[in-house]
């Protein structure tokens, strides 16, 4: 008898469990079927994963491409996972699957112009074991793939995830309102007819008690003007009790308003990208900041710039915070000390890197010790090799011993470090003058093991 034939069937089912644990982290047909190699090993083992089918999580995967009566013929009746692009492989099979409205628990379809009016007629009827819903549309933005009113039967109370992508979905709202167990909800390139405002939107996160992780996507500027989303705050705001991660991209205006209206006191994660370019007025959202107290203290932060955007994103042991923008560097610098940010000062470690940049940054001393002001309480500074010099530049200025700008200053790393140059020669004077006033400084080569990680 093999050593693994001895084992009870309580140990065996163990086993099997750790092994579609690991395998549940890997999307895809082969992955997520991959169970059935159990079953065809001998007639104990298939009696064993067959007995628990919730504990081991068993579903069958339904492609575009997959026989599915033949395959529902052949094992019993589990939860169905229907997936894939419908053009050009055709709906019939996806069609079929969806048939088995008992059975599906996800549905994740990319949509096509030719096939996408017999797909969403499938779906015109209650899914009661819906957990996981995502609608993609391939189809070009101006000619949005719509969605009728009676998606789901109108309801999805079991509703976990729900993605919708360049697809127009009329009665959104009513349907989010009717999803009270939504836990990830993702809105994405949606068409302007589409648009819901930012009062609409927090309304209908008054029931979304139990929502995670929220992302927003708009591409087009919504109609709401600087006194609207300065208005005063509501008496009554919308709470995200459970929200953890809040992704943005999008216009000023709109997430200015939106947060007008809502609290997350469990936040965080919290990233914005701005369309807009050069708009970096954002009182709105340093009070929704302000709010949430998860958001703030943080201890590291890095800035990355490149020819069209700027990024500053800020780490802590238990939260991040990061702002994209487009706009240039020397509109971004000027504006990041009068912005939003005010947990910059309390970073210890400052990273300031160049992203795909072609040419040469600028050499406006004035500009680069405007940027460092704010963080009085850097202890490293890390500085890309294409930067370095220009703010090496900058700081020889101080050779007085002013210690206004990064008075806490111990390190500076910088990659690819040479052992003379510009760079070497502007450093110099700056840890000279520091010296002087009894503050040391210690240059050093930026390496891997000094990295904050990708943010």
């Amino acid at each position: 008898m093999k050593p693994i034939d001895a084992l009870p069937d309580d140990i065996l089912l163990e086993i099997f469990h750790f092994n579609t644990i690991y395998l549940s982290n890997h999307r895809g047909k082969r992955t997520i079927e991959a169970w059935q190699s159990l079953v065809h090993v001998c007639r104990r083992w298939r009696s064993v994963v067959f007995g628990s089918p919730r504990g081991l999580n068993l579903q069958l995967y339904c492609t575009p491409n997959t026989p599915v009566k033949e395959t529902l013929d052949v094992w019993p009746a589990l939860p169905l996972l229907v997936s894939g692009c419908i053009d050009p492989l055709g709906p019939d099979n996806t069609i079929a699957a969806l048939a088995q409205r008992d059975r599906v628990r996800q549905v994740n379809l990319i949509l096509g112009r030719r096939n996408s009016e017999e797909i969403v007629a499938a779906m015109q009827v209650s899914f009661p074991e819906l957990t996981d819903l995502r609608l993609t549309s391939c189809v070009a933005p101006y000619n949005p793939i719509g969605i009728p009113d009676s998606l789901l039967d109108g309801s999805a109370p079991r509703l976990q995830t729900f993605t919708l992508h360049n697809t127009l979905f009329p009665r959104l709202p009513k349907f989010l309102l009717s999803a009270t167990h939504l836990v990830k909800l993702r809105l994405s390139k949606n068409p302007r007819s589409g648009y819901i405002s930012p009062e609409a939107m927090a309304d209908l996160f008054s029931v979304s008690s139990r929502l995670r992780i929220l992302f927003l996507e708009y591409q087009f500027e919504p109609s709401i003007s600087n006194r609207e989303s300065r208005s005063p705050l509501p008496s009554k705001q919308s709470i995200l009790p459970s929200l953890v991660e809040f992704r943005f991209t999008g216009f000023t205006g709109y997430l200015e308003a939106l947060v007008t209206h809502l609290d997350a006191p469990q936040l965080t994660s919290m990233h914005t990208s701005f369309i807009d370019a050069d708009n970096f007025d954002c009182p709105r959202l340093s009070q929704f900041i302000d709010r949430t107290l998860t958001l703030v203290a943080h201890d590291k932060a890095r800035l990355q710039f490149d020819n069209w955007n700027a990024k500053v994103a800020l780490l802590a042991r238990s939260s991040t915070l990061t702002i994209e923008t487009q706009s240039s560097l020397e509109a971004f610098i000027s504006r990041l000390c009068d912005s939003f940010l005010h947990p910059l000062s309390t970073v210890e470690d400052l990273y300031i890197e160049h992203l795909h940049f072609t040419g040469r940054f600028p050499r406006q001393n004035i500009l680069w010790l405007q940027l460092l002001l704010p963080f009085t309480a850097v202890k490293n500074l890390y500085l890309s090799k294409e930067l370095a010099p220009s703010i090496a530049a900058a700081l020889q200025e101080l050779v007085d011993g002013r210690i206004t700008v990064l008075p806490s200053l111990q390190n500076i790393f910088m990659k690819e470090l040479e052992a003379s140059g510009p760079f070497q020669e502007n450093i110099g004077r700056f840890v000279a003058a520091r010296r002087l006033s009894g503050h040391h400084i210690t240059i050093s080569e930026w390496d891997k093991k000094h990295d904050m990680g990708s943010m």
